[in-house]
């Protein structure tokens, strides 16, 4: 039979869904009129009972109708509330069905989209258990850390921590405090890339589920932010470094002389300049090795920029390798921030390694690296840094001396020494003195206010027949000290100025401002470098009556830091009851 509707109202079915059940045994069309269907089906009899749900609402009903009267009108009922209660059940099972499948759907649904959002979320997320093991990450996850969908079973997280004091005390504390159950927010941990290994930084929240069966994490990745705030501490102790330059660039206006062995070197200078080749300057303490790396590095293609100066004798042998290579933080006792050492400042530009013979030999090697490779790693840390680094090394010392002690690497010197430059001892270029001296006068008298136009000949002989074992430091300062103690416009070198042994060390090249005729004292003879600086020192020091700090101090008439006049003296044996050596 095909479905049809009719009308409730006037039917033996409204009372039923009104929730009564009814028995009509005989000539229903009588008691239900208006119901016309009743008629032309034939029916006779009725009896039908409402389908309740566990409510009790009425949901439908059940009814029986017949051509013939139904006259046992109690015990059909009862039959038929016994199927209306098995109808009821078989419906709220289907309806459950039909509920559980809805919901089923729903549910696949509202997971797919989330499964969508978590993968394709811009912010990444993990689930690990507590060991720390991935239970699952999502694409931006995946995308951070380098790692596949297959290689996230069994992986932990702390595998790509790096093995450096920071990182292993950063994720250490943020492990301690999930385990204490403790929520962490913003925590910026470091750590290593599955594919290739290079640094990331992530910023990251976290918690533990309800039941502690593992942990959420959601982070974002802040390398650049991380590498830009480096930068920019880099340039900042740049810009700092420049500052600093600007104003020692003032110590040296140009390179004076006329004597053909500094033209020499300075045509030496100018060749070089244009490369890119590592320079070693050789000269005595005082001969202006500084002003020689400035004017190589000011006429090359890397003057705009940095030049970067450290000076290895000054440095204290436990900080050295800090101060040129830097250090992570927690790299060593004191060691409270990331610090950038000075091959990063020069990144560029170039570096001045001042006093190198004095490097100690720990250190040596790590230079050798980057002469080599180009590279090197904090102290502290493990990760290559790559520098674009021209290096100009100087030194007073006989390296090929300290090779044979060993106390310098043979290998080291053969990398410094590509284009060795020699600077000549003030001595053995006396025709520099006389400019040198007007240069200075100009300079001084300028800055401390004199008026400066006359040197009497017999200072300038007393000036150029001296030995100058400080060379064209020790010039400079006689000459400051002389342009002050002047009280006309005449240089006036008093003879305090310059030590009495002035008479003793003069070289032949003095004869030209001689007096024709004159006897000339014969000179010393030759004396180890050192020997001559250990003499000067003790001069010096004998008269300030063994005063090393202060305005008229010995560090102070030889234009050196006080440590280093002290280190200088326990390295040449100079001590209070030393005697100069004649």
């Amino acid at each position: 039979m095909e479905n049809f509707e009719i009308p409730l109202e006037g039917t033996p079915c409204e009372a039923v869904l009104n929730g009564k059940s009814a028995h009509h045994p005989e000539r229903i069309c009588r008691l239900f009129p208006a119901d016309g269907g009743l008629k032309r089906w034939g029916v006779e009899s009725y009896c039908g009972v409402p389908l309740l749900n566990s409510a009790g609402t009425v949901v439908g009903h059940l009814a029986i109708l017949s051509e013939r009267p139904m006259l046992d009108g109690p015990r059909g009922l009862a039959t038929m509330r016994i199927f209306a209660a098995r109808a009821r059940a078989e419906l709220e099972r289907l309806q459950t069905e039909d509920a559980l499948r809805s919901a089923n759907e729903a549910l696949a649904r509202s997971e797919e989209r989330f499964r969508d959002l978590f993968d394709e979320a811009p912010i990444a997320y993990v689930h690990e258990d507590p060991d720390s093991r991935f239970i699952e990450a999502n694409r931006t996850a995946l995308r951070i850390l380098g790692l596949k969908p297959e290689e996230i079973a069994g992986m932990t997280g702390k595998s790509l921590v790096p093995d450096t004091p920071d990182a292993q005390r950063a994720v250490s504390g943020w492990l301690d405090s999930m385990a204490r159950g403790t929520a962490t927010t913003g925590t910026v941990l470091e750590l290593r890339r599955k594919d290739d290994g290079k640094p990331v930084w992530i910023q990251c929240w976290s918690s533990l589920a309800g039941d502690g069966s593992y942990s959420r994490t959601m982070f974002i990745d802040v390398t650049d932010r991380v590498l830009m705030e480096r930068e920019k501490a880099r340039l900042e102790a740049q810009n700092t470094y420049l500052i600093e330059e600007i104003k020692e660039a003032h110590n040296f206006e140009e390179i004076v002389g006329q004597s053909r062995a500094l033209a020499e070197m300075i045509e030496k200078v100018k060749l070089v300049a244009s490369t890119d080749s590592t320079v070693l300057i050789l000269g005595e303490t005082g001969t202006g090795k500084e002003l020689v790396a400035r004017a190589v590095h000011s006429t090359s293609e890397r003057r705009n920029r940095p030049l970067v100066k450290v000076n290895c004798a000054v440095l204290p042998t436990g900080l050295i390798e800090s101060e040129l290579f830097g250090h992570e933080k927690g790299a060593f006792t004191g060691a409270t921030d990331h610090r950038i050492g000075r091959f990063e400042l020069a990144h560029g530009g170039t570096i001045f390694l001042d006093e190198i013979g004095d490097m100690p030999a720990d250190v040596q090697v790590k230079l050798l690296r980057v002469l080599q490779e180009h590279e090197f790693e904090r102290l502290g840390g493990s990760d290559s840094i790559k520098v674009d680094v021209r290096v100009i090394a100087a030194t007073n010392r006989d390296l090929l001396r300290s090779i044979a002690e060993g106390a310098f690497r043979q290998d080291l010197y053969y990398r410094l020494n590509v284009f060795p430059v020699l600077l000549p001892p003030l001595r053995e270029r006396p025709e520099d003195i006389l400019p040198l001296v007007h240069y200075f006068v100009r300079r001084f008298s300028l800055k401390i206010g004199r008026k400066i136009t006359r040197i009497p000949r017999e200072t300038m002989e007393r000036l150029v027949s001296y030995y100058w074992p400080g060379n064209v430091r020790e010039l400079e300062n006689v000459i400051e000290r002389s342009v002050i103690l002047s009280q006309g416009s005449e240089l006036e070198v008093a003879p305090g100025v310059l030590p009495d042994s002035a008479a003793v060390h003069h070289t032949p090249a003095a004869a030209p401002l001689a007096a024709q005729g004159e006897k000339r004292p014969v000179s010393p003879a030759p004396q180890s470098l050192d020997q001559v600086e250990r003499t000067h020192i003790l001069e010096v020091l004998m008269r300030t009556s063994w005063r090393i700090e202060g305005p008229e101090g010995a560090a102070a008439l030889l234009n050196l830091n006080p440590s280093t006049l002290r280190s200088r003296m326990k390295k040449l044996g100079v001590r209070r009851s030393t005697k100069a050596l004649s």
